[in-house]
């Protein structure tokens, strides 16, 4: 069987820079041997987190939407890649709305003491993150990488690679920057061969 990666959106450009960045990522893992299930995050149809704490004692959320078939994909994936714009120097809404909704994997990790995912996913299980600012300041991807790191230790899934792209206001279009698709490509397959040779 073949490592399963899951793959979230941010953007809510389907055919924008991010998404393109993103392709080139699934591409590079489909290639390393991996099975890669993407999730355009914008599209589904969930509420915020409501703080109800339903999950202090359940393995699952009171709220039932599209979240509902989200929480499996992330128990059981091997690995991640999350693509994401930087907006108001932190995660889109809907991006971190998913993050946020994941109480659920933080309740059982810490105040129940038994995370949801098995012991020996744990040790292999890595993320990848691809972002781009369209701005160019030194502090661009602060708010996103806190953000992440924080929802990728909440999911056992540590964050262990990273593509940040910045001033995309002046480059406009990635598919103008060949070598910055190929890394895109390079992190990708460099994520699914870990996972194929350490299955």
């Amino acid at each position: 069987m073949k490592p399963k990666i899951l793959a979230l959106l941010g953007s809510p450009l389907p055919e924008g820079n991010t998404a393109k960045l993103l392709k080139q990522a699934i591409a590079g893992a489909e290639k390393a041997g991996c099975e890669v299930t993407v999730i355009d995050v914008p599209s589904l149809e969930f509420s915020s987190c409501r703080e109800m704490y339903y999950c202090r004692e359940q393995s699952s959320c009171i709220m039932e939407d599209d979240m509902g078939e989200i929480y499996p994909l992330i128990k059981s994936m091997d690995s991640l890649i999350i693509a994401t714009p930087v907006m108001t120097m932190g995660v889109p809404g809907h991006l971190k709305s998913l993050m946020d909704r994941c109480q659920v994997f933080y309740c059982a990790k810490y105040e129940r003491k038994n995370s949801l995912i098995p012991k020996e996913k744990r040790k292999t299980r890595r993320t990848l993150l691809l972002s781009i600012s369209g701005m160019n300041l030194p502090n661009n991807f602060d708010g996103i990488k806190i953000s992440v790191k924080a929802f990728c230790d909440i999911i056992d899934c540590k964050l262990s690679d990273e593509l940040l792209i910045r001033d995309m206001d002046n480059k406009v279009d990635l598919d103008r920057y060949p070598d910055l698709m190929k890394e895109g490509f390079d992190k990708g397959f460099a994520l699914g061969s870990a996972l194929v040779s350490h299955p």
